[in-house]
This record gives structure tokens, sequence and C-alpha cells, in this order.
């Protein structure tokens, strides 16, 4: 059951009180008995912290693990073969044409 704040507009009592959601809405104050007891707008009273929930989380299984350990096994190695085909080619030299060795 959740816990609502109440305070008195007249008088300044407030309550915290554990009602059901169902149950009706408090209007009288239990100090002053005067119809201004009002229900206040409090903040939730929990905290959601840390970095969350994946759709990688839970599901079980050594398929769901090793999947985005190949995607970033095979995005590292096109790197690594994009510079060992740049180590091959030859560098062209300062001043050189298109028509050249190098370019062709």
């Amino acid at each position: 059951m959740p816990i609502y704040a109440y305070k008195c507009e007249s008088c300044g009592f407030a309550k915290d009180v554990l009602q059901k959601m169902s149950d009706p809405q408090l209007s009288e104050c239990p100090a002053c008995g005067k119809a201004t007891f009002a229900k206040q707008l409090t903040a939730a009273g929990f905290q959601l912290k840390g970095s969350g929930w994946y759709a990688t989380d839970f599901k079980g299984g050594a398929g769901a693990a090793s999947s985005p350990a190949a995607a970033g096994d095979s995005a590292a190695a096109k790197p690594a073969a994009a510079s060992a085909n740049a180590e091959s080619a030859p560098t062209p030299a300062a001043g050189c044409g298109a028509g050249c060795a190098c370019h062709s």
C-alpha cells in the first residue's frame, strides 16, 4: 500500500497516511477539524541508479553472450586488415604525377 502525505491548508498540520489506492481521499484535518486536509505531491520513494539493463542481460545461453564479442572481433579485424593493405601499397613520392607507378 502506498503512503500519501497530507497537509492542512488552515492550520499547517501534516501527516503521512498509509492507504489503499481505492480508499477515498481524506479531507477533514484531524488537528483542527476543518475540511482543508489535502493530499500533497511528493517525490518518489526510490531511485534508479546504475547503467541499467540491456537486451543481452539475462537471456541465457552461450549464443547471447558470444554474439556481441564476435561482432566486436570482426570489427577489430577490419582495421587491422586495412592497415596491412596500406603497408603493402607503395607510398606516393613527393611531387609525383598521376601517371607514375604509385598511382596506377
